[in-house]
């Protein structure tokens, strides 16, 4: 399976480590897409692959899957162009879909051209339960609180704050590159407007951590994680990374556990 990467940022530099360099799948990266030469002249020397700046001559080579590692913003230009050109898609930029109109047009567009879209877990879990308690319409509560470093914030903060309680369609506008987890939250359970998402930075706390609930005729779930950061971006939880190698291994498989 021949795979391409839309970015040259930090999870494409750890997905063409462990795909090309450390063989963790038995797939290959082969062609990259970004706007940074200087970068992308080093991937394209370390990992022996093609970069790419144009999108349409991107997308022109046999690739089997894209893996869409960008900002919220560029994702939104490059989504569509790649379903339209019968390339499967895994979306690390869950944020793009705080639209709910743009996510029924990109499935749209997958079924009309047979091609799948995946979206990863990221840095959280339990999306499999909410999906199944959802089922027949039972599920009736869902709340995300975030606790985060400072410096993961991108801010100075000397003591613990609330900086955000509201709904997941808010909290992505206001934390775009840092609560992607709450829009996929929302995505797989009950919707951007009725999830809950709290927002706590904290000048205590060494790791990204999230506190997930949920209710419903189901019963009662509560998930604590608690993510080491991306060595390469104390921004970025390496869980994030880890969820899209986990598509990238299981595509093929004839044997799927969860939902």
């Amino acid at each position: 399976m021949n795979i391409g990467i839309i970015g040259t940022g930090n999870i494409a530099s750890y997905l063409l480590e462990q795909v090309n360099a450390k063989r963790m799948c038995d797939e290959r990266v082969t062609a990259v897409f970004g706007r940074n030469r200087e970068v992308g002249q080093r991937l394209k020397e370390q990992f022996d692959i093609e970069f790419y700046t144009d999108l349409q001559e991107f997308l022109k080579t046999p690739l089997d899957i894209v893996v869409e590692a960008v900002t919220v913003e560029a994702a939104s230009l490059f989504l569509k162009d790649v379903v339209v050109h019968k390339k499967d898609l895994i979306v690390s930029s869950i944020g793009v879909f705080k639209e709910a109109g743009f996510l029924g047009e990109l499935k749209i567009l997958a079924e009309t051209n047979g091609t799948q879209v995946f979206l990863p877990s990221g840095a959280i879990g339990g999306l499999d339960i909410l999906q199944s308690a959802k089922a027949l319409g039972g599920l009736t509560h869902v709340q995300i609180t975030t606790r985060k470093s400072p410096v993961s914030l991108g801010m100075e903060s000397d003591e613990e704050q609330v900086l955000f309680d509201g709904s997941a369609f808010d909290a992505v506008e206001k934390f775009p590159k840092n609560v992607n987890v709450a829009l996929v939250l929302a995505i797989a359970g009950i919707g951007a407007e009725k999830t809950k998402v709290r927002v706590i930075v904290d000048p205590a706390v060494e790791r990204n951590t999230h506190t997930i609930e949920a209710q419903g005729d189901f019963g009662k779930m509560q998930l604590h994680i608690e993510n080491n950061p991306m060595p390469s971006n104390p921004k970025t939880s390496l869980l994030a990374a880890l969820s899209i190698l986990a598509v990238l291994q299981n595509k093929g498989n004839v044997l799927r556990i969860g939902n």
